[in-house]
């Protein structure tokens, strides 16, 4: 008798879900699809989880490293754990895309909630990165196992298959975030309609061709699940702005007036109104504060007036996109000319419009000496200077800390040595440096770049009760001291700035002279680990 008649025959295979469309291509089609589909939505997730990191954070290569290892950890464990559900692909399939759209579709309102009340937002991004991952290294298992009982073909074209549709769909996951879903729906909205279309992927795929073989039992369990998911979903898209604005106010002491999710930040402008006084108005951009109307004029004044001893016709703004800089310069009716360069076309707009911010920057983008552009500023220098634009008088660099790897570039020895080209022989470079009491040793390596650059330096500080002392940088090309440190002639009423104090702003105290800072290049941001330092004790 031979050994595989069914006298016999000892070996059992668990029974096949046969699809109910067939062995037919329309049905592995199907298949494949669902696989372009989840990958697409799995790798969104992945995404969105670095984009609000480094919106919260502000460190995008830690949190890009710490999302993307863990996750392709967790898919390795993902694959192992699916193996015992192989007996049951197609209701497995749904519970892991069903578990997969809740999770991965409210992480972002779930880990925005945790970093307004809690400070446990690293260990909880970590939980759901592990988790998400987990449910995504399952899929492939899963689905590989269906397609083989649809038509059982070798095992290497059935790889090729699949991980083909896998690659294309984390391709379509990839563009689609930046380009269709964040403009269209924002971080919050867009994540959730992942997770929509996530659990009608994994729901169509056994609906439609294994509905005949999945038990009673297992329809039951299906349809519960997919039913729950679907109402928390809709429930977190439609009180998706609520939820968000519950949670970023209690980030906030005073009411918020304004908040937008910009293509680059999340900006917010709040207002305590007071009974006596003026109201204290303030802008965060990603949380950092840019400035409190009670004391900018201390920050301004100081950045702006001593760089405007001496030739001011031609001036360039670099950074200062809410136009309280820009309200300075104007105050000297021979500056001819003003250029100014923001990144990021929102701020320009709040400033431009809100009646608030209008108000502290005396309107100043409605001067017609002003020409405003929307670009980055590295960018813009080295295609100006490329172009042999012709040089300015007074340059302001007036950016945001060097606390990202987006920011740490417009302090780099390369970003300092192309404005170089941009200052007249004559002419000066003011640099906003950071604190030199919270962050010395940053301050100093800003001051270290700067004059390797080529620039004379002279270092100054200013108390600003809202920040803090804040210091200043005062530079001129080509010389091996810095200039002197004075009031320009003919300039404006001031409420902060006299020559007693510009003469004291020089003073360092001995414990916050740093002498050893390094200089930060593109390829070696060393401020950029300062600032995570130094920073972080406060």
């Amino acid at each position: 008798m031979s050994a595989g008649s069914p006298a016999t025959s000892t070996t059992t295979t668990p029974p096949r879900e046969t699809p109910a469309g067939g062995f037919s291509r329309p049905a592995r089609a199907v298949i494949l699809a669902a696989a372009l589909v989840c990958a697409a939505c799995g790798l969104v997730y992945e995404l969105a989880l670095i984009a609000l990191g480094s919106y919260l954070i502000g460190d995008t290569v830690v949190q890009a490293s710490i999302v993307v290892s863990v996750m392709v950890f967790a898919m390795g464990i993902g694959s192992l754990l699916a193996k015992p559900l192989q007996r049951w692909p197609a209701v497995a399939f749904v519970v892991v895309e069903s578990l997969l759209a809740l999770t991965g579709g409210s992480a972002v309102l779930l880990l925005y909630r945790a970093f307004a009340v809690t400070d446990l937002y690293t260990p909880l991004m970590i939980v759901l990165a592990t988790f998400i991952g987990v449910l995504i290294g399952a899929e492939i298992p899963l689905l590989m196992t269906m397609l083989q009982r649809i038509r059982a073909q070798d095992a290497g074209s059935a790889v090729a298959d699949m991980f083909a549709a896998d690659y294309l769909g984390a391709l379509l996951g990839g563009l689609a975030f930046p380009f269709l879903l964040l403009p269209t729906f924002g971080l919050v909205r867009g994540t959730i309609a992942a997770g929509v279309l996530n659990l009608v992927a994994g729901t169509v795929v056994v609906a439609w061709l294994f509905r005949r073989t999945v038990s009673r039992r297992g329809w039951s369990v299906i349809v519960a699940l997919v039913a729950a998911v679907g109402v928390v979903l809709t429930v977190l898209l439609v009180r998706a702005d609520d939820i968000e604005v519950d949670a970023r106010q209690r980030l906030f002491r005073d009411p918020i007036v304004h908040a937008e999710r910009s293509e680059y930040q999340e900006i917010v402008l709040t207002e305590r109104r007071r009974l006596s006084g003026a109201d204290d108005l303030r802008l965060f951009l990603n949380g950092d504060l840019q400035f409190a109307s009670p004391d900018e004029y201390r920050y301004h004044e100081s950045l702006v007036h001593p760089a405007m001893a001496g030739s001011r016709e031609r001036v360039l703004v670099l950074g200062g996109g809410d136009g309280l800089a820009l309200r300075e310069i104007l105050r000297y009716p021979d500056v001819a000319a003003v250029t100014l360069v923001e990144l990021d076309p929102a701020v320009l707009e709040l400033a431009r419009t809100d009646d608030g911010v209008r108000a502290l920057n005396l309107d100043a983008f409605a001067d017609e000496r002003v020409e405003a552009f929307a670009a980055d500023a590295f960018g813009w220098v080295r295609e100006h200077r490329e172009a042999g634009a012709e040089p300015y008088d007074v340059v302001v660099v007036d950016m945001p800390d060097p606390d990202s790897t987006a920011t740490s570039k417009l302090y780099s020895l390369e970003f300092y040595g192309m404005v170089r080209d941009l200052v007249a022989e004559d002419g000066r470079m003011v640099v906003q440096a950071g604190s030199p009491y919270f962050a010395p040793r940053s301050h100093a390596s800003i001051r270290a770049t700067v004059t390797a650059a080529g620039f004379g330096v002279t270092p100054y500080l200013a108390s600003v009760p809202s920040f803090g002392d804040w210091g200043f940088l005062l530079a001129t090309p080509g010389t091996a001291s810095g200039p002197p440190l004075a009031l320009p002639g003919g300039a404006p009423p001031l409420r902060y700035l006299s020559e007693d104090v510009l003469r004291a702003a020089t003073a360092f105290p001995p414990d916050r002279v740093v002498t050893d800072a390094e200089v930060s290049t593109l390829l070696d941001p060393v401020v950029l680990e300062y600032v995570r330092e130094e920073w972080q004790t406060y």
